[in-house]
């Protein structure tokens, strides 16, 4: 599997965490995200992320910044995308039950690392029921 991921200056140690993570599993990864607490603009780093999920290029995204909130909206604006602010693994997890949601997006300021490598875990892992869900998804996207 491959997984795009991308962070501003409040998750550098999130992302290690999470790639190495992933890595140990045998997931391929394009990282997008910066090294350092230097502050940037989450922006800058939701986009590139979303334009591979939404053109295929990997299978799901990453995206963390302090809140969630901003690198997510980012996320959000493209078509394809459904861009999930996640907190626990259980809203991870419904995310991509009820949602098919095909990035998370996770908030460093109010999340452990360990925390948040539950969620990515629980998030690829979990399949999208389809069925009643699938109507409703299919009402997402703008036409």
């Amino acid at each position: 599997m491959k997984i795009s991921i991308g962070n501003d200056h409040a998750g550098p140690d999130y992302k290690k965490a999470i790639v190495d993570f992933l890595k140990a599993k045998g997931y391929e990864i394009n990282n997008y995200g910066t090294d350092t607490n230097d502050s940037v603009d989450y922006p800058d780093f939701g986009h590139p992320v979303a334009l591979d999920v939404e053109n295929g290029k990997v299978d799901f995204g990453i995206v963390i910044c302090g809140s969630g909130n901003g690198i997510a909206m980012t996320a959000n604006k493209y078509q394809g995308i459904r861009a999930a602010l996640c907190w626990t693994k259980e809203i991870a997890a419904l995310a991509r039950q009820h949602n098919d949601a095909n990035i998370i997006s996770i908030p460093a300021r109010f999340t452990s690392i360990p925390q948040a490598v539950e969620m990515v875990d629980t998030f690829l892992s979990t399949n999208f029921e389809g069925g009643r869900h699938a109507t409703r998804v299919n009402k997402i996207a703008c036409q």
